[in-house]
């Protein structure tokens, strides 16, 4: 993990330091030159219209997106390309992961699909159950809101 002493902090305002390649994990089919826009069904929550569309520079952080995305069918890992500024996704930066070591943003800006990854290995069963066990635990308890 990275010394969380070192993260400097990504905001809307300043996000010029941050490089891709950019990935985001889902189970929607898309296409290179297709547009991921906010409005629309969140990838992680039922009934949620999310407001920001996140994204990743980890394909670590890009397969849990594919793997724990709802919808039926595979999961899907996209290079994608900010149209515009965005941030440090504040679910996970210092709530979960001080610093940012999933290297996890948001943005309100649309999302340019560059191309696909078609390679890419998921977690072990064992590992992906036992994270959907932790995540319906953290939703009994009142605790998996997502700060959208």
């Amino acid at each position: 993990m990275d010394d969380d002493s070192a993260h400097v902090p990504v905001t809307f305002e300043h996000y010029d330091h941050i490089e891709g390649p950019f990935y985001h994990g889902t189970k929607t089919s898309l296409r290179p030159g297709n547009l991921l826009i906010p409005g629309h069904g969140s990838n992680f929550e039922d009934d949620r219209i999310s407001n920001h569309i996140y994204f990743t520079a980890t394909l670590d952080a890009a397969v849990w997106g594919a793997e724990l995305a709802k919808g039926e069918g595979a999961g899907r890992i996209y290079i994608v390309e900010p149209t515009g500024p965005f941030e440090d996704d504040p679910n996970l930066t210092n709530k979960r992961f001080p610093g940012n070591p999933t290297k996890s943003y948001r943005t309100r800006e649309p999302l340019r699909i560059t191309d696909e990854v078609k390679d890419w290995e998921g977690h072990p069963l064992e590992v992906l159950e036992a994270m959907l066990d932790h995540l319906d635990e953290m939703e009994r308890q009142g605790l998996a809101t997502i700060d959208d």
